[in-house]
């Protein structure tokens, strides 16, 4: 038996990672990236295959990894987060730097960057695992604190894309029937649609600051269905 609630116990961070070049780069909102190895220094992170930024991780053979501040927008994690490379650009906008490996890094709520050259792939099932040396590290935010997966869970009210690899179809699960109704309310600058049931949290009870996690667009202003 597989409790699911048990997943949820496991701590993650919540990055955006990001390659390519200056002429062609993506990135996307990553929960699993790790240090491997300290001596070397090696760094792990996962992507989904049907990712677009699985392609260039390979063709570029690194990757950068932009750690998140607590506060991080919700604008910022729906774009790397909920949209697909192969239909925006991105980058587009972004303050960005590029490293020694020539991959853009993402500045923006970021207290801190790695840049990783790729050493291996392990093919994982539905992700690659890209497994790298440690080429360049920097603070750029000494005070702010990372934003957890937890804290992005509970505080946020976000949840994990399907191609993240804890993802979870919620749809497939057995459900209880237990007398209450659920309701579905609409972002009216996006259509990202919020399933109180799928949720698991009525959306009366969100906080009155939570925002869209796709484009950031206030509670208030959401439509119910």
């Amino acid at each position: 038996m597989i409790q699911i609630d048990a997943l949820f116990k496991v701590s993650y961070g919540l990055y955006i990672v990001t390659s390519g070049t200056r002429d062609r780069g993506n990135g996307y909102v990553s929960n699993t990236v790790f240090q491997v190895s300290s001596e070397p220094a090696k760094f792990a992170s996962c992507c989904s295959k049907e990712n677009y930024s699985a392609e260039l991780i390979r063709e570029s053979g690194s990757f950068g990894v932009s750690v998140l501040k607590q506060e991080a927008s919700a604008r910022l994690i729906g774009t790397f987060g909920y949209k697909s490379g192969a239909d925006t650009d991105k980058l587009a906008g972004m303050d960005l730097r590029y490293g020694e490996t020539g991959v853009p890094i993402v500045l923006n709520d970021a207290i801190a960057f790695l840049e990783v050259k790729v050493q291996e792939t392990i093919d994982v099932g539905t992700h690659l695992m890209f497994i790298g040396e440690l080429v360049q590290a920097e603070v750029l935010d000494e005070k702010a604190d990372p934003l957890t997966y937890l804290h992005y869970r509970k505080v946020k009210k976000g949840v994990a894309p399907k191609n993240a690899p804890t993802y979870i179809d919620k749809s497939k699960l057995e459900k209880k029937s237990d007398g209450v109704e659920y309701a579905k309310y609409e972002c009216p600058a996006c259509g990202y649609i919020y399933d109180e049931e799928k949720e698991g949290v009525k959306f009366d009870d969100l906080p009155e600051d939570w925002e869209c996690p796709i484009c950031g667009e206030e509670k208030s202003e959401f439509i119910k269905l």
